[in-house]
């Protein structure tokens, strides 16, 4: 049998180990080098004749390699892997494999150059931490997200027309009288109008009329002087005017603003002075006003309840926020934002069922956005699957008609096939009434998609569908 030193006599086999970009190092079991590539001789950065017949040992003390995976083979009677940063700072994955000829014995290693693998790999860590890092800093900032942000969503034509509008006075410091029914969002209009305005980096005030007592609203909104009435702070107080400078002052419910208080807004709006409680001298303000309320205010000033001349120079640009009922094409965005937000706040990953989205954007909704809020945070929290279904409907969230069993409900029937055979009645109506899917799903406001599901679902196909 050859011997391992004899192997490498051979001219042939010295040519294909030479063709590998890859170095090679062969010693025998006691640690001689016997042969190196061309590829390993470039590693090391010196000629095979200062390296074949020369003792791995002595090599790894004079520096040459280190540590010698030779060495480590010999040792530990093992094959071993290891990564090696020679004086160049190069580095390289050596693999050392031990081999047995009989009697002899075989030390092959094998170096690969991974510097460059190595970079990209660190450029590629720098980028997933720094993606990590980006990650978690927009699941901190939807956490943060407040009740407002997740009232002003939408993708119907009502939204757009909306969103268009808003965007368009937000840059302008005119006041803005923002109306609509409770619960639709005014507020989340008035803060996002800030957003957009050139004033979003200063303060944006928010000023229930109606939730300050009577005697306190004057001095809450314009302030004080020391002195003023008995009880006032001796330093007296800055009021909601002042701390609002050079930003927005939203007025909500303006309708519960007290009658004689209202010449001093109008004072503001029309001048931006007003007199603090107590004060001889009048004071400037840079602030721009937002209003809003529910109520009739033009109503109002006929029956003498708002002053006529403050209601007109409030209502310079109306912005009117329509109900949930007349944004069904929003009503499926609003509750999945809202059930994405929940699921975060209470730390569960609840999901809404397809029939119960139908169902609940079938809904009126006579609370809005409020209500659509307070009823999926609710389901969030006492459902007991992870999917929540119309089972999990509170009684009071139907209207009254539909809890008496006299009426709408069967003996032992239960809410939700109650509720799937008054929707299969309804659809197969309409479906009678109308000639086409189209029209069908026009007339009881859904989309003809969610029609067509409903006809397949409760096999109405023999109605001329």
């Amino acid at each position: 049998m050859m011997e391992a030193s004899e192997i490498f006599q051979s001219v042939p086999f010295k040519k294909i180990l030479n063709v590998i970009n890859d170095g090679l190092f062969f010693a025998d079991g006691t640690g001689m080098t016997l042969w190196v590539n061309e590829a390993s001789e470039r590693i090391l950065n010196l000629p095979s004749t200062e390296l074949i017949g020369k003792d791995v040992f002595n090599l790894e003390e004079k520096g040459i390699m280190s540590p010698s995976i030779t060495r480590m083979v010999i040792e530990s009677r093992n094959n071993i892997s290891t990564i090696q940063t020679l004086p160049d700072q190069k580095r390289y994955l050596v693999t050392g494999h031990l081999l047995s000829f009989g009697e002899d014995e075989l030390v092959v290693v094998h170096s690969r150059d991974i510097t460059k693998a190595i970079t990209a790999s660190n450029k590629l860590e720098d980028a997933e931490k720094l993606l990590a890092t980006y990650s978690q800093e927009i699941r901190q900032m939807k956490q943060r997200k407040p009740l407002k942000e997740r009232r002003f969503i939408g993708n119907g034509p009502v939204f757009r027309e909306l969103s268009e509008l808003i965007q368009r006075v937000a840059n302008v410091n005119t006041t803005i009288f923002i109306t609509g029914e409770t619960g639709v969002g005014k507020n989340a209009v008035a803060e996002r109008i800030h957003r957009l305005s050139d004033r979003h980096d200063k303060p944006f005030t928010h000023i229930n009329c109606g939730a300050i007592p009577e005697n306190l609203i004057e001095s809450e909104l314009f302030g004080y002087m020391k002195g003023a009435f008995t009880g006032a702070n001796v330093k007296g107080k800055e009021g909601m005017v002042q701390m609002t400078e050079g930003g927005t002052l939203f007025l909500d419910e303006i309708s519960e603003l007290p009658l004689h208080l209202q010449p001093k807004l109008l004072q503001l709006l029309q001048n931006k002075m007003y007199l603090p409680v107590g004060a001889t001298k009048m004071k400037t303000a840079d602030v721009r006003i937002i209003a809003a309320a529910n109520k009739d205010l033009l109503e109002m000033t006929r029956k003498g309840e708002f002053r006529e001349d403050l209601y007109y120079r409030l209502n310079i640009i109306p912005v009117h926020v329509p109900p949930l009922r007349e944004r069904k094409d929003d009503i499926f965005p609003i509750l999945q934002m809202n059930v994405d937000y929940f699921n975060q706040i209470h730390n569960q990953t609840k999901t809404l069922s397809s029939s119960l989205i139908d169902t609940l954007t079938s809904y009126e909704w006579p609370g809005n956005i409020r209500e659509l809020e307070n009823l999926i945070e609710r389901l969030v929290i006492t459902s007991s699957e992870s999917r929540i279904t119309a089972e999990d409907l509170p009684g009071s969230f139907l209207p009254d008609e539909f809890t008496d069993s006299g009426n709408y409900m069967r003996d032992n029937e239960g809410l939700p096939n109650t509720m799937e055979r008054i929707e299969k009645e309804i659809i197969a109506g309409a479906m009678k009434k109308h000639k086409t899917t189209r029209q069908a799903a026009e007339a009881l406001g859904v989309s003809q998609s969610s029609i067509m599901r409903r006809i397949k679902k409760y096999k109405l196909n023999d109605h001329g569908a």
